[in-house]
């Protein structure tokens, strides 16, 4: 089955972020496609590699560009979202592309489900 996961909030404060990487495992662990992950609204904060939380607590953004790394998921972030919020080219964690929301229409269509985490 091929999935598709669409994050909308931030890395901090909620536990949307949380459940869609460890969604985003699991899917690719049960041998499912995860091709991509679209990051919209206060999800594209989860792109900014200049996010440091204190030593000993998570930090998501690294796990997301973990998965990047590691499994080969792409993942997008919306470029009128991150404009907004002061995420640019220059501050991009590893493995985020900045988008326009036809890759996110691309990826529905392609997608068997569609996971939504955020409210």
């Amino acid at each position: 089955m091929r999935f598709a996961i669409l994050v909308t909030e931030g890395p901090h404060g909620h536990q949307a972020t949380d459940s869609a990487l460890a969604f985003a495992g699991a899917v690719l662990e049960r041998g499912h496609q995860l091709p991509q992950v679209f990051f919209y609204g206060d999800g594209v904060l989860n792109a900014n590699r200049l996010s440091a939380p204190p030593a000993g607590e998570r930090h998501p953004v690294r796990g997301w560009s973990r998965l990047a790394a590691e499994q080969g998921v792409e993942l997008l972030i919306c470029a009128n979202a991150a404009l907004k919020r002061g995420v640019r080219e220059a501050t991009l964690a590893p493995g985020f592309r900045i988008v326009g929301l036809g890759q996110l229409a691309g990826m529905l269509v392609a997608a068997d489900r569609l996971i939504t985490f955020g409210a």
